[in-house]
C-alpha cells in the first residue's frame, strides 16, 4: 500500500472513492464545483491510499478551522473529513496506515488539535479521538408548546410582540447568516468557524448549503441581526436546521417564534446544546421529548502542553497528568499549573494525580465530561481522592462546549 498526498487534480478520483466507501453515488456540482458537500475540500490537505496495483483503496482529508476553546480563545484545528476505504479493501490496516500518516502531517504543519464527526463510535477512539460535545433534539407537540411565564421575570419574560422577527428565505440572506454564524461561534466554546470558501461555495448541509429554507431573523433594539433559526414545513412538521443565538434570550425568543407557527403538528428542534433551559420554559414540562442525545465534536490533542496552555481555566490549582498515547507510541507526565487564571505546563517526575490516555484527555479538553465521570468509568485513574474534584474544578466551564457546523 501506498499512501500520497492529493492534488486538485485528484479530486474526482478522491471523491469517488469516497463515495464508493459508504455506498453512494455523487450528486452533480454546479458548473462553479459548488452545491455540493465536497465543494470545499482542501486537496492539499488530502491523502490517497493505493494498492500493490496502484488502485485507489482509501481517502482522507482535513479542513483549516478555528475552534473556540473554553476562556474564548480561538485557536487553530484541523478538521479531519472524507475518511473511507473501499469494502474490497477492509481489514488490510488501509485506515490505520491513513490515520497514522495523517497525524504525522498535523504535527509537520504545527497543527497541535484535530477534530473530527465520527460516523462510527467505536472507530477513531483507537487514533486518540474522544468525544468532546454532544447535541440533542428536541421534538414537541404544537397543541403543548406554549413557554411559562419566567417567575423570575426579565428579559426572557418579554412576549413575543416586544421581538423583532422577519422571515427571509435562505437564498435571500447568505451574508447575514454568515456574519451571525461568526459572531455566535466566536463566543461559544467547541464551536468551529465556517470559512467563507463554505458559504460562497455552499458546501455542506443547510444553511451553508443552498437548499430552499425559511430563516426567522432576530433583531436587537438597534436593528442589527443577532440570532437566526433556519427551519422547513413538510407534512405538518416544522423542522429546525439550526438555531443560532448571542444569548438566551434571543434563543427564547425564536424557540417562541417556532413554536407558535400556524398549520403545523409538532416543532422539531435539531442540535438543541446540552444543558438548554428550554424544556424548563415549557409550560408542559414533559411537553418536550429528547431524542437522538448524541456525541457531535471528537477532540485529538496532538501536543499536551499547546492544548493545556491554549484554553482557559476555571480555578487555580496543580495537577500532574500521566498520558498515554498508544497510537502513536508515546507517554508523557505533565505538571499543569494555573495561577491567577495563567496556565503553564511542563515535564515533570512527580507522582501524577491522573492518569489517562489521549483519548480520554480529548474528551474532557472542552469541558464537556467532567474527569470524575471518567474515572468512574474506569477509564482514568484517580492516584488519590482529591485528584477528581481538582481535576472537575479546573476543567469545569460556565458554558457547555457545543458545535453546530458539520463537516
Amino acid at each position: 500500500m501506498e499512501i500520497r498526498p492529493t492534488t486538485d487534480q485528484d479530486l474526482d478520483v478522491f471523491v469517488g472513492t469516497l463515495h464508493t466507501a459508504f455506498g453512494r453515488f455523487p450528486e452533480a456540482p454546479r458548473e462553479d464545483g459548488g452545491g455540493v458537500w465536497w465543494a470545499a475540500l482542501e486537496m492539499d490537505r488530502g491523502l490517497l491510499a493505493t494498492d500493490a496495483d496502484g488502485r485507489p483503496a482509501g481517502t482522507a482529508g482535513a479542513y483549516s478551522f478555528e475552534l473556540t476553546l473554553p476562556g474564548g480563545a480561538v485557536v487553530p484545528a484541523a478538521g479531519v473529513t472524507a475518511v473511507g476505504v473501499l469494502p474490497s479493501h477492509r481489514r488490510r490496516g488501509v485506515l490505520t496506515g491513513l490515520m497514522a500518516r495523517q497525524l504525522k502531517e498535523l504535527r509537520a504543519r504545527g497543527e497541535f488539535l484535530s477534530v473530527l464527526l465520527a460516523s462510527e463510535a467505536p472507530i477513531y477512539g483507537r487514533y486518540g479521538y474522544g468525544p468532546a460535545t454532544f447535541t440533542r433534539r428536541l421534538t414537541v407537540p404544537r397543541h403543548r408548546a406554549g413557554l411559562d411565564r419566567p417567575r423570575a421575570g426579565g428579559a426572557a419574560g418579554a412576549g413575543a410582540g416586544a421581538d423583532r422577527i422577519e422571515v427571509l428565505r435562505r437564498a435571500e440572506c447568505g451574508a447575514l447568516l454568515e456574519e451571525v454564524y461568526d459572531r455566535y461561534r466566536r463566543a461559544r466554546p467547541g464551536a468551529l468557524s465556517r470559512p467563507p470558501r463554505w458559504w460562497a461555495l455552499g458546501a455542506g448541509q443547510p444553511p451553508v448549503a443552498p437548499a430552499p429554507r425559511h430563516v426567522a431573523v432576530h433583531r436587537d433594539a438597534g436593528g442589527a441581526p443577532d440570532g437566526y433559526a433556519v427551519y422547513t414545513v413538510d407534512g405538518g412538521t416544522l423542522t429546525v436546521d439550526e438555531t443560532v443565538a448571542v444569548d438566551d434570550a434571543v434563543f427564547t425568543a425564536l424557540a417562541r417564534f417556532v413554536l407558535g407557527h400556524d398549520l403545523v403538528t409538532e416543532v422539531v428542534l435539531k442540535h438543541v446544546p446540552p444543558g438548554h433551559p428550554l424544556r424548563w420554559q415549557l409550560a408542559d414540562l414533559r411537553a418536550g421529548e429528547a431524542d437522538q442525545e448524541t456525541d457531535w465534536l471528537w477532540v485529538r490533542i496532538l501536543d499536551v502542553p499547546r492544548a493545556l496552555t491554549a484554553r482557559g481555566w476555571a480555578a487555580d490549582g496543580e495537577l500532574v497528568l500521566d498520558v498515554d498515547d498508544p497510537f502513536l507510541g508515546e507517554r508523557g507526565r505533565h505538571l499543569l499549573t494555573v495561577r491567577d487564571g495563567e496556565p503553564a505546563c511542563v515535564p515533570t517526575d512527580r507522582e501524577p494525580d491522573l492518569s489517562l490516555d489521549v483519548r480520554d484527555l480529548g474528551a474532557v479538553y472542552l469541558g464537556g465530561t467532567a474527569p470524575s465521570t471518567l474515572v468512574r468509568a474506569g477509564h482514568v485513574r484517580a492516584h488519590h481522592e482529591a485528584a477528581a474534584p481538582l481535576a472537575d474544578a479546573l476543567f469545569r466551564t460556565e458554558r457547555p462546549p457545543h458545535c453546530l457546523h458539520w463537516f
